[in-house]
């Protein structure tokens, strides 16, 4: 046995820790195939979830904007900032309402009884609202560029798609807060209340420069601001120099909202087991 043999041998110790931490992986990625087989097998709530964003943008972005002077520019404007309100959209009703549903289902207590690690069941719905979202990107880009004939570079598209998808992270902390803090009669009320308004004081409908001088000051507040700056950042209609700012700004966020959600968590489970 030479000692090339002897140095890539595994020890008992790597073989022991291997084995359940590969398990786990598998664990984590199993549960995230049946939480997107789930989502993908309810076309009722799959459609209008993917299909309101697309329609707004249809309709406000290029529809409204055909034969104007700049509608090229509208339709790459508001690829962005719908794009954001799709993405967050997804994160909040998808994510934040299903797990409000689940709680009162009682199916949160089934998961808990398995064998499953917990923090499976929140990784895939974290990575299943990505996907949705990324999907949802990928059709709305199509659409812009055969209809709106929206021009950028592999670098821009890439980069809008990349953004859009990952920004939205901070509003899964944001709807799993909701989740936990919000019934499952009343998350989808909630979540209604929260987004509209503060998606239109962040000029995801209307750029936040038209809005009233009063109104413009709170946009940056709002988490959706930064997100759609970023994402008109991507394909080039803001400069890239906030770019770190908005991104401090998200990840602020996120924390924040992971914060409350483990509060709310912790309520919950002091509700159930005492």
């Amino acid at each position: 046995m030479t000692s090339a043999t002897l140095a890539t041998r595994p020890s008992s110790h790597d073989t022991v820790t291997s084995v359940p931490r590969f398990r786990s992986i598998l664990i984590y990625l199993a549960e995230t195939k049946y939480e997107l087989r789930k989502q993908t097998r309810m076309p009722a709530f799959m459609i209008p979830t993917i299909g309101f964003p697309i329609m707004f943008y249809v309709l406000f972005g290029l529809v409204m904007q055909h034969g104007s002077k700049n509608s090229e520019m509208i339709a790459t404007y508001m690829l962005a900032t719908y794009g954001a309100f799709g993405v967050i959209s997804i994160a909040l009703f998808a994510l934040g309402v299903g797990v409000a549903v689940e709680r009162g289902q009682g199916w949160l207590a089934v998961k808990k009884a398995s064998p499953m690690p917990l923090p499976a069941y929140f990784t895939a719905k974290y990575l299943t609202t990505l996907a949705i979202g990324a999907v949802l990107m990928l059709l709305m880009c199509a659409i812009g560029a055969v209809f709106g004939h929206v021009r950028m570079s592999a670098a821009q598209w890439t980069m809008l798609i990349v953004s859009e998808t990952l920004g939205a992270i901070p509003f899964c902390a944001m709807g799993l807060a909701i989740g936990y803090l919000a019934g499952p009669n009343s998350a989808a009320p909630v979540v209604n209340i929260l987004y509209l308004p503060m998606a239109f004081l962040s000029g995801l409908f209307i750029p936040a420069e038209m809005l009233p001088k009063l109104l413009q000051g709170f946009a940056v507040a709002f988490p959706p601001y930064h997100l759609a700056r970023l994402a008109l950042e991507a394909v080039g209609i803001e400069p890239a120099s906030h770019a770190l700012g908005h991104i401090a700004a998200l990840i602020g966020f996120g924390a924040l909202f992971t914060v409350i959600a483990v509060i709310g968590y912790r309520r919950d489970e002091g509700k159930t087991y005492g």
